[in-house]
């Protein structure tokens, strides 16, 4: 990699978290942490507003910028490949604003690399979700970015049905199967659901409909919960 191209990287990085450090950045770049140091500090005498220091980390300033992404054709190809592979799985309104955004980053691209992109030999048949399950997805992964309550019909692996009122946290795929991670409020606990179990779903209407991050009940403390070892086992599977 070019040292140009290495700063630029450096510069994406940081702006894409909250806090950098050296190690993750000599990591992802392949370089030393001495390194990563030295093109930091060039970096800053050049302008760039990148906050920190060697040790604790990096950040980049408020207001800072740069130029539109141009994409080499490899990553325009591995954009193509996403796309169409998670077209299939993805609930209907994210597969066609994923296709709306792919559609804007090709058009930007010179001819060559447009086409290099678009005849990627890699596809995906449409055997994916059933619509019933994308439709549910979908409606699953809106409540849960709108902080809205649940109540769900659900059948177990044993076929026992039950019903449950839920603070949906995150949809999770697992290849052909996606699972929901909510807080439900008849166990007082977390508790994860297979999407294709579920027999009904409705949005909890009005103010008692709502929720609100509450310590010891967010997707963040799910996540602290589980051990990687076990976690695709617990989360395939209903609590």
């Amino acid at each position: 990699m070019r040292r140009a191209d290495r700063l630029f990287q450096i510069v994406q990085l940081i702006r894409g978290r909250r806090l950098t450090t050296a190690a993750y950045l000599a990591q992802r770049l392949e370089v030393s942490e001495r390194t990563v140091y030295r093109d930091v500090a060039d970096l800053q005498h050049q302008g760039v507003p990148i906050e920190g220091e060697a040790g604790v980390g990096y950040r980049l300033g408020a207001g800072f910028d740069l130029p539109p992404l141009m994409f080499t054709v490899d990553e325009a190809r591995a954009l193509v490949a996403s796309v169409r592979m998670a077209q299939v799985w993805q609930d209907p309104a994210l597969a066609r604003a994923s296709q709306v955004a792919l559609g804007k980053i090709l058009s930007v691209l010179p001819a060559a690399a447009r086409v290099a992109a678009e005849s990627m030999a890699v596809y995906a048949p449409p055997m994916g979700l059933e619509p019933a399950v994308q439709a549910t997805l979908q409606t699953l992964r809106e409540a849960a970015q709108a902080h809205r309550k649940l109540r769900v019909s659900y059948s177990d692996a044993q076929g026992q049905p039950s019903e449950r009122t839920l603070r949906p946290l995150g949809c999770f795929y697992w290849g052909k199967v996606w699972t929901l991670v909510a807080w439900c409020e008849a166990r007082h606990a977390f508790r994860s659901f297979r999407i294709d179990r579920m027999l009904d779903v409705q949005t909890v209407d009005g103010a008692v409909g709502t929720f609100r991050d509450e310590p010891g009940k967010t997707l963040a403390d799910f996540l602290r919960t589980v051990v990687p070892a076990e976690a695709k086992a617990k989360w395939a599977q209903e609590g």
